[in-house]
């Protein structure tokens, strides 16, 4: 393992890469210290990601709640990029642009961006209202107290360039740099919590046994986070026979795998999503109670509706992404077929199946990994900061991007490993691919 990870510096282009991803998150990262225009640069002490809006700034890799032109994150790019791909699946037009291949594909992300942007101005008048105006008294500039109007234009317009330079450089590390830009930006936001997460209880006169809590409460999420993310169902294929000539095509048998956790944490990011709307409108009307049942993380309102949301949103996005009538069809149309299941409408029902089991046991790990850790840390006297950030979910995104960066990663190494080592002419490609691998492996 120690090799492999020395082996990736050696090779110049996948050191550049990671260079330039490590300078473009940093600057990203320069992006929360610098204050909003006419925002009192105190409150940033004030403030720490409380409230309704905690949890959408772990999954945002944002800072929402605090002043400064960075604190929507990647949130609006990433819900542009929701509803593209679930339009895609489901407008015929769409769908036909995403089949044209890399021309398709360039056109829906520019669609994206466009997107991108009128979302972002309706979350920053959100945030607006729902965070800066009710506290607007500590929080705004004296200078600017007498002209809300001015400020309302101020502070939304530096909430929309700020998503937009982080969208851009989010692509640019996805473009230039190594694994998706969004993923690494929201893994970075949810790291960068852990210090002022960590000084927060140093004064706690258990400091020490919440610490040895929370290494205990993360290793065992991390396995099995790491268990449920690399376990799949792998349903044989076997493929037709065909002659052409004297030479025999096919017949040989693979395998589909299905993800037990194919949803990812896009469930629970729908779930966050619609509590924060109620959250908003009933502290607006003036329903105290109501408000408090939406955030109270143990009750039963909360854990019920939380609950049957992240069982509907797993079950709607498995179904989107996964059809199972399309992929009997193209298995029939490529003479494939499933052992012992015959073509056509057959196949698409034990598909469905599989698909509904599968989708199951992924919503109950989902389910579990959202709603278990805050009963686990209600009485351990954390603050709301460090209880966000020890979530289950916080870790979900980090292991599973981390997973997918270490795959890449090797990906390229097999890559340039089977081009041959530059260093070792005269070995062939072959030797060099082989003598990688045994690195890597």
């Amino acid at each position: 393992m120690e090799k492999g990870f020395l082996q990736l510096f050696r090779i110049p282009e996948t050191r550049q890469r990671i260079f330039r991803t490590l300078g473009l998150l940093i600057c990203y990262r320069l992006g929360f210290q610098i204050p909003i225009p006419g925002m009192s640069p105190k409150f940033l002490e004030q403030t720490g990601d409380q409230g309704i809006f905690g949890l959408l700034s772990a999954l945002s890799g944002g800072a929402i709640g605090q002043t400064t032109i960075f604190a929507l994150g990647i949130m609006p790019f990433i819900s542009a990029s929701i509803i593209f791909s679930m339009l895609t699946k489901v407008s015929p037009a769409l769908e036909a642009v995403a089949k044209e291949g890399a021309a398709g594909q360039k056109k829906i992300n520019q669609w994206t961006r466009l997107a991108t942007v009128p979302i972002a101005l309706v979350q920053a008048i959100f945030i607006y209202t729902g965070v800066f105006l009710p506290a607007r008294a500590t929080m705004v500039d004296p200078s600017m107290s007498g002209n809300p109007v001015a400020l309302f234009f101020i502070v939304t317009m530096a909430l929309l360039a700020g998503a937009m330079l982080v969208m851009w450089i989010g692509e640019l590390i996805t473009e230039y740099g190594v694994g998706n830009g969004a993923s690494l930006i929201i893994m970075a936001g949810i790291i960068a919590s852990l210090p002022s997460s960590l000084w927060s209880i140093k004064d706690s006169p258990d400091f020490w046994q919440v610490i040895l809590f929370l290494s205990a409460v993360w290793m065992i999420t991390i396995f099995a986070v790491v268990f449920m993310h690399k376990g799949a169902r792998r349903i044989p294929i076997q493929y037709a026979r065909l002659t052409r000539g004297r030479r025999v095509y096919g017949g040989q048998r693979h395998y589909l795998p299905i993800k037990v956790n194919m949803a990812g944490v896009m469930p629970i990011i729908f779930a966050s999503v619609l509590f924060v709307i109620p959250g908003v409108l009933f502290q607006w009307l003036g329903w105290s109670t109501l408000q408090n049942a939406f955030q109270d993380q143990t009750g039963f309102i909360y854990v019920t509706v939380y609950l049957v949301l992240i069982f509907s949103f797993c079950f709607f996005w498995n179904r989107l992404m996964f059809q199972p009538e399309e992929i009997a069809n193209n298995l029939r149309e490529h003479g494939s077929f499933i052992p012992g299941i015959r073509p056509g409408q057959k196949t698409a029902d034990y598909l469905s199946n599989v698909l509904t089991r599968i989708t199951m046991v992924g919503a109950a790990f989902l389910a579990v990994v959202a709603v278990l850790p805050a009963f686990i840390t209600k009485d351990s006297g954390m603050t709301m900061q460090m209880q966000y950030f020890v979530t289950g979910t916080s870790v979900l995104i980090v292991v599973g991007v981390a997973l997918e960066l270490v795959d890449k990663l090797n990906a390229q190494l097999v890559m340039k490993a089977y081009d041959g080592d530059p260093q070792e002419q005269g070995q062939g490609a072959g030797a060099g691919w082989t003598k990688a691998r045994g690195k890597t492996s």
